[in-house]
């Protein structure tokens, strides 16, 4: 009699909802710049401590992922929306508690419970994709897979738009209303952790484990000793922190673009949505040519269009400007990815390792937008030079995919 094989649907939506949630906060975290500036009365240095804040948490990147190998994935999934959850409602009623003290104290209590979310989204990201690949049949992981990042990408998109609507949504820019919903937030995700808790999942390592014991094994001896010995595995960590400077060097930017002329409509808010919209447009299509082309001159054409994008808007003014930055979105798209995956090359065992070690240049989120900021508060400098240093991270990340890449392999 053949074993009934589980149904896993309704732990698959729920792990899709997770990878709503990762996208959502990310994107709206960056997106807060703008208002926490005219609330919090910050310079535009301070103002990119929401980014420091937030993506300096990924430096707990690799203690998070041996955190994970004692506890388990599903333990790890749980505490990270758990403490995504207290992050929220510690948000909202920390800056409540706060709004008697002087403003800079209660930024500081909104930066500090937004690296607390922060934490529990890097663990989060430890476990989500794996998830997603084993909560169902195997010949559908790949469209899992596609599915749940296009839904992270309907996430990037939707979270500026929330802000601007639900969040701002005509309200005065004061502190008393940096909270906003985050105590519903808080909530909703404390709510799905006690649904997963309740819930049996399947263990995402197990086939790897049958195979181990199978004796389906590396031959070491192709390999070297270290992870660390690899120079591309290196490199590959400085592209990802370089990248995070693209990424979100635009969204980051665009509030002193609008600060330097006060001619434009609207809010740099209101117009995020664009930036993520094409980066999520560009999801979709790159997920359908990515294995129909060559991987280093995809990324070389991008990197090169998302480049000329930027070096458009400096030719342009007023909003024409604006569109040429925002427009650079479809093309930062599909970095990542090719970005992780040049750097993840003829590894076999260390494969994971390097992917902890590479995945640790998000901290490049947390580190170059600042630099920019301090750059835009010099008279001397400004927006134009702070956009300018694009430039160097697109180089870079140009460079690291035509020859960084290639350095210590066996085979190109």
């Amino acid at each position: 009699m053949s074993q009934q094989k589980p149904n896993y649907l309704f732990p698959l939506i729920i792990m899709f909802i997770v990878c709503f949630l990762i996208g959502f906060v990310t994107t709206m975290n960056n997106s807060m710049i703008e208002f926490c500036k005219e609330a919090f009365k910050l310079s535009d240095t301070q103002g990119q401590l929401v980014n420091t804040f937030f993506y300096g948490a990924y430096a707990f990147s690799i203690p998070f992922a041996m955190m994970m190998n004692k506890i388990g994935y599903k333990s790890t999934l749980v505490l990270g929306l758990a403490v995504v959850g207290f992050g929220f409602i510690a948000n909202n009623l920390g800056v409540t508690a706060a709004l008697t003290k002087e403003t800079s104290t209660i930024y500081i209590v909104f930066l500090c419970c937004m690296s607390l979310v922060a934490l529990g989204v890097v663990m989060l990201q430890n476990v989500a994709n794996p998830y997603v690949m084993v909560l169902g049949k195997k010949e559908s992981g790949a469209f899992r897979m596609t599915l749940s990042q296009a839904l992270n990408s309907v996430a990037t998109t939707v979270a500026p738009m929330f802000i601007t609507y639900v969040i701002i949504a005509g309200k005065p820019k004061l502190p008393e209303n940096v909270p906003g919903p985050f105590l519903m937030l808080g909530i909703f995700t404390l709510v799905i952790a006690a649904i997963l808790f309740f819930i049996k999942l399947p263990d995402p390592d197990q086939e790897k484990k049958n195979a181990t014991t199978a004796g389906d094994a590396y031959d070491m001896s192709q390999y070297k000793s270290s992870v660390f010995k690899y120079p591309h595995v290196w490199l590959g960590a400085l592209a990802i922190f370089m990248y995070m400077g693209i990424e979100i060097g635009i969204p980051s930017m665009l509030p002193a673009y609008w600060k330097a002329d006060p001619s434009l409509p609207g809010s740099a808010t209101d117009f995020l949505w664009m930036y993520w919209g094409g980066m999520m447009v560009g999801r979709f299509v790159g997920s359908a040519i990515l294995a129909k082309f060559n991987a280093r001159i995809l990324l070389s054409c991008c990197l090169t269009l998302g480049a000329a994008c930027v070096g458009l808007s400096f030719l342009l003014s007023g909003m024409a400007s604006v569109y040429a930055m925002l427009a650079a979105g479809l093309f930062h798209s599909v970095m990542w990815p090719l970005i992780f995956n040049l750097g993840l090359q003829e590894l076999g065992p260390h494969t994971k390792n390097a992917s902890g070690l590479i995945n640790m240049g998000v901290l490049g989120g947390a580190t170059l937008p600042l630099i920019m900021g301090t750059v835009v508060d010099n008279p001397a400098l400004g927006v134009g030079v702070a956009i300018m240093m694009m430039f160097v991270y697109y180089a870079y990340v140009f460079w690291f995919c035509n020859w960084g890449s290639k350095i210590g392999l066996k085979k190109i």
